[in-house]
């Protein structure tokens, strides 16, 4: 596990630490023995939950995470509070492109397929607006459209979203073969749609604020020497 966490909550770092975090173990089992030992009964345990707390110092929320490690529960995870891990992203990002991004983080444990397509709309989206793409016939031709101005890395990475994201979209033909879409895969999926919002929309925002405060500085300046 990592040594720090981004809280969900302010977007803040901190380091995991004994004021910070906290792993709990919770199991029940199903009773075997008595009376051997008559100050302790035996158990069988075989449904076990870990339980694990981070406190942010910085907004003083805590994010709860449950995960199944008993017989019966293995491999389950639920994000106790908040309902998810999504990130907190700014408001001039697209209320629609933050929703369906939102929604995806919701379900990928529950619905590996159904969050890829929701990665999948919400990358369309992206490009729509950010690029200023219209009037294509789908994402295929809306990915060709900007083919000049991202690198190919990034256009096969772009196809490959699209693609998966059909998966969960559309029925193969055969409607006896079943491909699945792993919970961590749907996540990796994720990933991508946070990383091209941080450099998409988050960089070029503050790109902005950099050069406006040079002008503004500039023109202060100027003004002073006039006066």
């Amino acid at each position: 596990m990592s040594k720090r966490f981004l809280c969900p909550f302010c977007n803040s770092y901190f380091p995991l630490i004994g004021d910070t975090y906290k792993k709990v173990t919770v199991a029940s089992g199903i009773f075997k023995e008595k009376n051997i030992n008559p100050y302790r009964d035996t158990y069988t345990y075989h449904d076990e939950c870990i339980i694990e707390f981070f406190c942010c110092p910085n907004c003083e929320e805590s994010t709860i995470k449950l995960e199944g490690s008993g017989k019966q529960v293995v491999g389950t995870k639920i994000n106790v509070n908040p309902d998810s891990l999504a990130q907190s992203f700014p408001e001039y990002i697209p209320k629609s492109i933050r929703q369906d991004y939102e929604e995806a983080c919701k379900i990928v444990r529950l619905s590996p397929k159904a969050s890829a397509t929701l990665s999948r709309r919400c990358l369309q989206g992206m490009i729509r607006d950010y690029w200023e793409i219209s009037g294509k016939n789908n994402l295929f031709e809306e990915i060709d459209a900007i083919k000049d101005k991202v690198t190919p890395q990034v256009k096969e990475v772009l196809d490959s979203v699209r693609q998966i994201g059909n998966i969960g979209a559309h029925m193969e033909k055969d409607i006896n073969l079943i491909v699945d879409i792993e919970p961590d895969e749907a996540q990796q999926l994720i990933n991508l749609i946070e990383y091209l919002m941080n450099q998409w929309y988050i960089q070029r925002h503050e790109s902005e604020l950099m050069l406006t405060s040079i002008i503004d500085i500039n023109k202060t300046k100027q003004e002073d020497r006039k006066s």
